[in-house]
């Protein structure tokens, strides 16, 4: 029942108008609406409890279940939509039980305009929220592959690492563009990553890296059974070399019965068979979408170590020092070979994807979200299937927290123009064994008299530089910050 025996004045409809927007029912208590403002409140308390349940129940494994369906996307947007809706409702009621038509002509007007925005505020929120899941769900739908058609009794595991330690993703950096045909990665890692602890480690392969081997009875090791090698262009160059196997494969389909589109998978199974490896998946990434990546986050800082010249007539510059880079300085710090070489160049695209996972944080991407998804659709593709993100997701989240190590098969661990096979997949898998085992402390003590000099040199032998390929931190040679 309605008490009309103390009427509020225009300060008090304007604070339990506010009150109301944060507090459901508040208003309505101090009108006398006492069950309608319990109600309120009581549902509103059941609300905040279940979003935080929701939370604190899922962690991580909320976000990846939400987006790995375009339907449970667009019920959040509905939801999304009824709640500003019912927000909206809520404080105009509120505002007309504290029965501002009481008020001085003067008082109705200062209210009624402040409820108005009141009003209309409380329904931003929930219109941005709307508007971030469509974009979500719009660039979701544009990177990542659709799923297949499930076969007659298939059903998707529950959890796909049951039976499985690791997930093994090919991250490539390619240069196609507009007026350039084909596509060449000049850039190639595998992150191989433990499903429990989020541990990964980066694989860093060099372009140049000759005469591939290609799994054995696959389409590419019946062209090539000696390994990738092809003659010599007019001008002296090679287009056999390990960042040249995608976009031969793409151009050669009859290797492959005619099937068209074969290079991503070629590279993957010659990337996972030289380092022992099975890739689960790819992702390639259109070095001038980095860029545009890059802006979108408002640039990343970085170490300069010194001049990095850039540009068909060397007129680019990224000078040295510790600055915050924009998209195309960054790529280009990361891409040049000007008076440099692959294997520096390799180190500094490790600085700039250590710089971009450091910078780009939660709150940088909810700001920046709309640059954020229209430079990924730009800059991504990759065939991994959208309902795979729902166990990728808190995967990722764990990587963020975890170790990262990096090991780079550049001389003098491997040469180039000779690879040892052998010791490349001894190397990866070593450093995968690393990378989950902690290394025991091994504590120093002085020889025993007895122990003569030559025993003791015999016993510690030291091993030779090529022979040791120690993971490294990901930014480790990248300066400090």
């Amino acid at each position: 029942m309605t008490d009309r025996t103390r009427p509020a004045g225009s300060g008090a409809v304007l604070g339990w108008t506010l009150l109301s927007a944060v507090a459901p029912g508040a208003a309505h208590l101090r009108a006398g609406w006492r069950r309608t403002g319990l109600a309120l409140l009581g549902g509103y308390a059941l609300l905040l409890l279940g979003v935080l349940w929701l939370v604190l129940a899922a962690d991580g494994d909320l976000a990846g279940w939400l987006i790995h369906s375009s339907a449970w996307l667009t019920a959040a947007m509905a939801a999304a939509a009824v709640l500003g809706l019912g927000w909206f409702a809520l404080v105009v009621h509120s505002f007309l039980v504290l029965l501002p038509g009481r008020l001085p002509q003067r008082g109705q007007l200062l209210t009624g305009v402040a409820a108005g925005l009141l009003s209309v505020a409380v329904v931003v929120p929930f219109a941005a929220t709307a508007q971030l899941l469509w974009v979500s769900d719009r660039t979701i739908d544009s990177v990542f592959n659709q799923p297949t058609e499930p076969q007659a009794g298939e059903r998707e595991p529950a959890d796909p690492w049951a039976t499985r330690t690791r997930v093994n993703l090919l991250l490539l950096g390619g240069d196609a563009d507009d007026n350039r045909t084909g596509v060449r990665t000049d850039s190639m890692n595998v992150a191989s990553i433990d499903v429990k602890t989020g541990n990964t480690v980066l694989f860093s392969l060099p372009r140049n890296l000759e005469n591939v081997r290609f799994p054995p009875g696959s389409p590419m090791a019946k062209r090539f059974p000696d390994g990738f090698r092809l003659p010599t262009d007019a001008a002296g160059g090679r287009s056999d070399l390990l960042n040249s196997v995608w976009e031969y494969a793409d151009a050669h389909p009859e290797i492959f019965g005619g099937r068209k589109g074969q290079g991503a998978q070629a590279l993957m199974d010659t990337i996972g068979y030289t380092l022992g490896l099975e890739i689960d998946w790819y992702a390639l990434v259109n070095m001038w979408g980095f860029a545009r990546l890059i802006d979108a986050i408002g640039g990343v800082t970085i170490h300069v170590e010194q001049d990095v010249v850039f540009g068909k007539y060397n007129e680019g510059l990224v000078k040295a020092g510790t600055r915050k880079l924009k998209g195309a300085d960054a790529m280009w710090y990361a891409r040049s070979r000007t008076f440099s070489d692959d294997f520096t160049r390799m180190r500094r695209q490790r600085c700039v994807m250590g710089a971009l996972l450091r910078e780009a944080d939660p709150t940088t991407v909810l700001t920046r979200f709309n640059g954020i998804a229209l430079a990924t659709k730009e800059l991504v593709r990759t065939d991994i299937p959208r309902p795979m993100l729902e166990h990728l997701v808190p995967l990722a989240l764990k990587v963020k927290n975890a170790k990262v190590t990096s090991v780079q098969f550049v001389p003098p661990l491997i040469n180039t123009g000779y690879p040892d096979w052998a010791k490349i997949r001894t190397v990866t898998a070593k450093a995968l064994r690393d990378s989950v085992t902690p290394k025991p402390i091994v504590a120093s003590a002085a020889p025993s008299p007895s122990a003569s000099p030559s025993a003791s040199a015999k016993a510690t032998p030291k091993p030779r530089p090529s022979d040791v390929a120690a993971p490294k931190g990901l930014t480790d040679g990248c300066g400090t910050l």
